[in-house]
């Protein structure tokens, strides 16, 4: 992997990570950005997914503000070998 790799593959590598982060059906796992560090032949991306929402929140004002899924991001460092070398949490 160098920086002319393929975005599905740091998806499909992300993907097979976080799977087991989520309960949800259809996580909808999308990459929202990657940038390649060449210094360190390693790609530093951020994933989102669909997770199911712990803490609803009720409001009487708005009740359709009670979503059953929330969308979390995480940040993953991805070497050359498509090893993820790190998780981190990102607050969006």
């Amino acid at each position: 992997m160098d920086s002319k790799v393929k975005f599905k593959d740091l998806l499909k590598t992300a993907v097979t990570e976080l799977q087991g982060l989520t309960s949800v059906s259809n996580p909808d796992f999308r990459l929202e950005q990657a940038e390649y560090l060449k210094s360190k032949n390693e790609w530093d991306i951020v994933v989102s997914f669909l997770v199911q929402n712990t803490n609803p929140k009720k409001g009487v004002l708005v009740p359709s503000y009670n979503f059953e899924f929330e969308r979390v991001y995480k940040r993953l460092k991805i070497n050359s070998h498509k090893e993820v070398l790190g998780l981190y949490i990102f607050e969006n």
